[in-house]
């Protein structure tokens, strides 16, 4: 097959970014194919003829122009969007070309009847990929996507890549529990929330030897460290920015925390799990539960409750063993379900499913 792969991200390289180059990359070894993205960051990590375009709205003409131009030089029979704005521009350039269009949709979008979400999740696209079962229902409730048309493919995790960092890292000794999050500083990763936490957790319990490292830059930075300040929780806190590899913080963290209100299976949750973190996350809407059984391999809390949330890791911090032993248990559902082979036949007999129609 010859495959197309859009991201047209203007910032960062988030969850979304690091699952599709990932899948493109696994698929151009026994395909061609081809990235079309905005920012030179997104290229760096495709390993394949790269074309940068602008992408600056839905309708762009100069865009849609190249993009057909590449698919009839690359003979391309499928084109795979990952961002909203590309559902539709890929989708205008399949029905031009001829072509099938697959949207990758990694997080629960709420989808009004409109003739535009009609046109853009149903008219012009010929498969949608979802990351979670949770997600495939919310596109079945809109009563106007075909079933047959939904793939649930769960993102797999370079496992190569994680045991050499595992290989190389060295967990440090001693009483000190490690936490982290990671994702954009915006309102969505509510990391508020776990500040807040941090705050009931040191003063109840105000000896505990904790450290906490968030991974990310956006607009919240500022309102984020004056509320640090505010709880007194400053020194426990380390906020170094974005981080495009992120591997080495999470090899030597002992928990991972995802706060979010809204968020599909999330990347950087399973990568930490993977690498031996004890995950402890909201619930977040995303099917979050098909790979997290709260009390065996991670913890799971409503958003907004950080009354939990400090409760979970003041346990976690008095109790070691018990933390190692969700670590572990954690790690081998990630192996189970994640692996990277699995993901690529799934998604090449999908493919090949979605042409033959």
């Amino acid at each position: 097959m010859n495959i197309l792969f859009i991201n047209s991200a203007s910032r960062g390289f988030g969850g979304n970014e690091r699952s599709i180059t990932m899948v493109a990359n696994m698929l151009s070894i026994s395909n061609n194919t081809v990235f079309a993205y905005r920012k030179d960051e997104i290229g760096a990590h495709a390993r394949m003829i790269g074309y940068q375009l602008p992408f600056l709205f839905e309708g762009d003409l100069y865009t849609i122009a190249r993009l057909v131009r590449i698919v009839k030089k690359h003979r391309i029979d499928i084109i795979i969007p990952s961002k909203r704005k590309d559902y539709a521009i890929a989708g205008i350039v399949s029905r031009i070309c001829g072509i099938r269009n697959i949207l990758w949709l990694g997080i629960i979008r709420p989808l009004e009847n409109t003739s535009i979400n009609r046109i853009i999740y149903d008219k012009l696209a010929d498969g949608i990929i979802v990351n979670a079962q949770e997600i495939k229902k919310q596109l079945l409730k809109t009563g106007w996507i075909p079933e047959k048309k939904i793939k649930v493919l769960y993102r797999g995790i370079d496992s190569a890549t994680l045991d050499k960092v595992i290989e190389q890292s060295v967990r440090p000794a001693g009483p000190t529990m490690k936490i982290t999050a990671m994702g954009r500083l915006d309102t969505n990763k509510s990391y508020d929330l776990l500040l807040k936490a941090l705050g009931i957790l040191f003063t109840t319990t105000p000896e505990a030897d904790i450290q906490v490292t968030i991974l990310g830059e956006g607009s919240e930075r500022s309102r984020l460290e004056h509320q640090a300040k505010q709880l007194g929780i400053e020194k426990h806190l380390s906020m170094p920015g974005f981080s495009s590899n992120p591997y080495t913080t999470l090899a030597t963290s002992d928990v991972f925390v995802m706060t979010s209100k809204s968020e599909g299976l999330s990347t950087a949750l399973i990568e930490a799990m993977y690498l031996h973190n004890t995950p402890v996350s909201t619930y977040a809407g995303g099917g979050i539960e098909e790979i997290i059984t709260d009390g065996r391999n991670g913890f799971l809390f409503n958003h907004g409750d950080e009354e939990t949330l400090a409760s979970v890791l003041r346990k976690l911090y008095l109790e070691p063993g018990l933390r190692h032993q969700i670590a572990e248990a954690a790690q081998e559902s990630v192996k189970e379900q994640y692996s990277a082979e699995k993901v690529k036949e799934e998604m090449t007999a999908f493919c090949q499913q979605v042409m033959n129609r």
